[in-house]
């Protein structure tokens, strides 16, 4: 099979500009994107749609994800996300793509997570958000880690802050929506199990169990990033690159 034509570095800082929190300099993250590695993880489109079920229960919506959340602390690193042994998996082989999410968090110390993210013997988790601390996605750079996360079964991680790694890393691979809270207070309140709702058009996140909502700051231009499926697909969609048809 032909391997999908690559961004050059200008098409992908253009695109990936974009991908990096706000609040980092402009000139850094131009620099940062034209850096940026075209690994075949990149390329590879999830598995599973796209779309979750809306918490009315009315039509599936890309823009609502509902379901019981996971909550972690803070500095949860890549190496907890997804161990360094196992990044000799291929996503973009489906067997060793269901097989990454079986490991997704399997680094996380058991004594402080005696719930595990997946169950042992099962390739994906019940939880289909993530609750975090302050700089989530931490550590070494590996696009494993949102990969992981998707292939488990998780649509977006909730955290207070996020390595900036991480939340690039997320929106290339278009795998897990990487929002921050802008109300502290949800990894201390929430707790795993909760049925919770993430609403990206009103940037809310809506802790049912609880009855408690939190603010969250807008995805911005990254969320079409995602939605696409991440940044070759979209630099596809919108003609930066060939489709695959072409």
């Amino acid at each position: 099979m032909t391997a999908a034509p690559l961004l050059s570095l200008t098409d992908a800082a253009t695109v990936a500009a974009a991908l990096a929190p706000s609040r980092a300099p402009t000139r850094a993250r131009t620099q940062a994107a034209a850096r940026f590695p075209t690994a075949v993880s990149l390329r590879c489109r999830r598995a599973r749609p796209l779309t979750a079920a809306a918490a009315t229960g009315g039509s599936p919506s890309s823009a609502a994800f509902h379901g019981e959340c996971y909550v972690v602390g803070d500095n949860i690193d890549t190496d907890q996300i997804i161990p360094a042994e196992h990044l000799t998996l291929v996503p973009s082989k489906p067997d060793e793509y269901r097989k990454l999410g079986s490991f997704a968090f399997v680094g996380l110390p058991t004594a402080a997570y005696p719930i595990p993210f997946v169950v042992p013997g099962e390739e994906s988790s019940r939880y289909a958000v993530i609750i975090g601390g302050a700089n989530f996605g931490c550590g070494s750079s590996r696009e494993h880690a949102p990969v992981a996360l998707g292939a488990a079964g998780a649509r977006a991680v909730v955290a207070e802050g996020y390595a900036r790694i991480f939340f690039r890393n997320s929106v290339a691979t278009g795998e897990v929506y990487p929002l921050e809270l802008a109300d502290s207070g949800a990894s201390k309140e929430c707790k795993t199990g909760d049925v919770v709702t993430v609403d990206l058009d009103s940037s809310v996140l809506i802790n049912h169990t609880s009855g408690k909502q939190y603010k969250l700051k807008p995805i911005g231009d990254a969320g079409p990033v995602i939605e696409a499926g991440g940044i070759f697909a979209y630099a596809r969609k919108t003609g930066m690159i060939a489709s695959k048809s072409a």
